[in-house]
C-alpha cells in the first residue's frame, strides 16, 4: 500500500473537471525528456480508455530514443504543426500541464496556453509552481511527474484503466528522472509502484534497453569526443565540466537527445562530487547538472542559470555566450567548496 499524500480537495476538483470535459489537450515542457513524455502519454492512454477526445501538443520535437513509446507518433510538435496546435488549444475545454511549473517552460507556446479559455490542471514535481492553473497538484518531493501521475490516477479510482501502454510510459518517466533509480529514489513507494507496473505487463529490461542503451553511431562518437576532448576536471573543487559548441554539435550530426546522459559520466570518478554540462543551443546555453550525496546542484541552477530542479539533478538556461556561461561557472567554484565534504 503506497502512502496517501495527495489532498482530497484537489482530487475532487480534478474529478469534476474530467466529468464535464470532452476535448482535452496534454502538454509538457520544451525539450521534453522521458518524464515529460512518459507522463503525457500515460495520461493520454488512460483518458482514451475513458472515451475522451485527447491530443498531446509538445513545444518541440521529441528525442529519437522516446519515439518507440506507444502513442508517441500521435504527438503534435508545435514547432512543426503550429496552426494545428493553436486550433487544438482553442477547442480544448481542459488542458493538462505536466512536468513544468511555469508557462515560460513551454517556450513559444506560452501565449497560446495562457490565452486558451480551457480549464488548466498542473501536475508537476518542480519547486515553486506559478499561479496559472485552475487545479495545482504540485509535489516537489516526488522523484518524477510520472510517479505523481500514477498516484493521481489511483486516487481518481482509475487504476484499472492503466493499461500496459500507460504503464510502460509511467515506468519510462520514473526510470529516466532518477538515472535508472540511482538518485532521488530512496522512497520505498517507488518500488511498490514498480511492482504494480510489472503486474500490468511491462518489460522493464526492454524499456531500459530502448531508452538508455540504444544509440546511433553519431551519438556515440559525439559523447566519446565530449569525454575525451572536452571534459575538464577540477579535483580541488570536486567538479567536472563538459562544454559543446554549435560547431562541435554540427560536426557530429547532433540530434535532440544525443547528450541526454552525458552529464552523468564524470560522476563515476570517485573524486568528483558534481558535474556540469553546457551545450550551445543558439538562443541560449543549456545547463545540466548532477551530483552525488548531499551536494545540492539545484541551488546552483536556481541562483546562476535561471533554472532549478532536484538536489542531485537540476538544469537551467543561460542567456549569453558559452564563454560567458563558463565564466559564471568558474566564478562560483570557491563559493561551492563550502558545501563539499572534504
Amino acid at each position: 500500500m503506497i502512502s496517501r499524500v495527495l489532498k482530497e480537495n484537489k482530487i475532487r476538483e480534478l474529478r469534476l473537471l474530467l466529468e464535464r470535459c470532452e476535448n482535452i489537450v496534454i502538454t509538457c515542457h520544451v525539450s521534453p525528456d522521458g518524464d515529460a513524455i512518459g507522463s503525457s502519454l500515460a495520461m493520454y492512454h488512460v483518458l482514451n480508455v475513458l472515451g475522451k477526445n485527447v491530443k498531446i501538443v509538445t513545444p518541440d520535437m521529441l528525442p529519437k530514443n522516446l519515439l518507440f513509446l506507444p502513442g508517441a507518433k500521435e504527438i503534435v510538435p508545435f514547432t512543426k504543426y503550429g496552426d494545428f496546435g493553436r486550433q487544438l488549444f482553442a477547442n480544448a475545454d481542459l488542458i493538462f500541464c505536466l512536468d513544468f511549473n511555469a508557462p515560460y517552460r513551454v517556450d513559444k507556446m506560452a501565449d497560446v496556453l495562457l490565452k486558451s479559455k480551457a480549464k488548466k490542471v498542473l501536475i508537476d514535481h518542480h519547486l515553486d509552481p506559478e499561479n496559472f492553473a485552475d487545479v495545482v497538484i504540485s509535489h516537489p518531493e516526488m522523484s518524477s511527474t510520472c510517479l505523481l501521475v500514477f498516484r493521481v490516477l489511483c486516487r481518481l479510482e482509475l487504476f484499472n484503466q492503466i493499461n500496459k501502454k500507460a504503464a510502460e510510459c509511467i515506468y519510462t518517466g520514473m526510470m529516466t528522472d532518477t538515472g535508472n533509480f540511482t538518485y532521488n529514489s530512496e522512497d520505498p513507494d517507488i518500488y511498490i509502484i514498480i511492482a504494480e507496473l510489472l503486474k500490468k505487463g511491462i518489460n522493464k529490461d526492454y524499456l531500459y534497453s530502448k531508452v538508455c542503451n540504444t544509440h546511433s553511431e553519431s551519438r556515440i562518437r559525439l559523447n566519446g569526443y565530449a569525454v575525451s576532448q572536452k571534459m575538464q576536471l577540477f579535483p580541488e573543487h570536486q567538479v567536472a565540466l563538459i562544454t559543446l559548441t554549435q560547431d562541435e554539435l554540427r560536426k557530429y550530426g547532433y540530434e535532440k537527445g544525443d547528450t541526454e546522459s552525458l552529464v552523468n559520466i564524470p560522476l563515476s570518478i570517485p573524486e568528483i562530487t558534481y558535474s556540469v554540462f553546457m551545450r550551445d543551443d543558439v538562443e541560449y546555453i543549456k545547463v545540466s547538472t548532477r551530483s552525488k550525496g548531499d551536494f545540492a546542484v539545484n541551488r546552483i541552477c536556481e541562483s546562476y542559470f535561471n533554472g532549478g530542479g532536484h538536489k542531485n539533478a537540476a538544469g537551467g538556461e543561460f542567456r549569453g555566450t558559452l564563454d560567458e556561461a563558463v565564466g559564471v561557472f568558474m566564478s562560483i567554484l570557491d563559493e561551492n567548496d563550502k558545501y563539499l565534504k572534504k
